[in-house]
C-alpha cells in the first residue's frame, strides 16, 4: 500500500509547474543519476547499461532522470532469465532529440503498446512482476509536459524499445 501511495504522489507531481521555464540539462547527467539510483538492482541482475553520447536538452533534470530511471528499471525487471542488456540511444530528427531505451527482455505484444502508458494498466500479474503500473504513466506525463512524445515497440521474447522526444537546448 505504501508503494502505491508513493507512486500516486509521484504521478501527481510529475510534469512542470505552469509557466515555469524549462532549464537546459545535460542528458548524460540525468542518466547517470538514474543509474546511481538503480545501482542495487543493476548489481543484483547483472545488467549492462550502455549509451550513446548524449546532448544537453530542455528538460527538468530530476524529471528527465525519473524517465530514464523508470525505463531502465523496466528493462531490468522484465528481463526474463538472462542478464539485462540495455542501451540508451540517440537520434536527431528535425528540431528534436529522439532518445531510445532498448533492452533484451521478455518484450510484449505490440497490440498493448499504447495501453501500457495508462495508470494501473499492467500486462502481468503482481505475482509475476512487482509494481503498481504507474511507472510508464509517469514517464508519459513528464515527457508530454515537456512538449515531447513517448512510445514503445516490442517483439515478444526479443526485448522492447521505448522512445521519447525532447527539445534541444538553445
Amino acid at each position: 500500500m505504501n508503494t502505491l501511495l508513493e507512486d500516486l504522489l509521484a504521478y501527481a507531481q510529475a510534469g512542470l509547474s505552469e509557466g515555469a521555464p524549462i532549464p537546459s540539462t545535460p542528458a548524460e547527467a540525468a542518466l547517470k543519476s538514474a543509474v546511481e539510483n538503480l545501482r542495487g538492482a543493476i548489481a543484483e541482475s547483472g545488467a549492462v547499461i550502455t549509451h550513446d553520447s548524449l546532448p544537453v536538452v530542455r528538460a527538468d533534470p530530476s524529471q528527465l532522470a525519473r524517465v530514464f530511471q523508470n525505463l531502465l528499471a523496466n528493462g531490468i525487471k522484465y528481463r526474463g532469465g538472462k542478464p539485462p542488456l540495455i542501451h540508451v540511444g540517440l537520434a536527431r530528427r528535425e528540431n528534436e532529440w529522439v532518445f531510445s531505451v532498448s533492452d533484451n527482455g521478455i518484450g510484449f505484444d505490440p497490440q498493448y503498446a499504447e495501453r501500457i502508458f495508462a495508470p494501473f494498466k499492467r500486462l502481468h500479474t503482481r505475482q509475476d512482476y512487482a509494481g503498481t503500473g504507474v511507472g510508464l504513466a509517469i514517464c508519459r506525463k513528464i515527457i508530454e509536459a515537456h512538449g515531447g512524445r513517448i512510445w514503445a515497440e516490442s517483439v515478444p521474447g526479443h526485448g522492447s524499445m521505448f522512445s521519447f522526444t525532447v527539445q534541444p537546448s538553445e
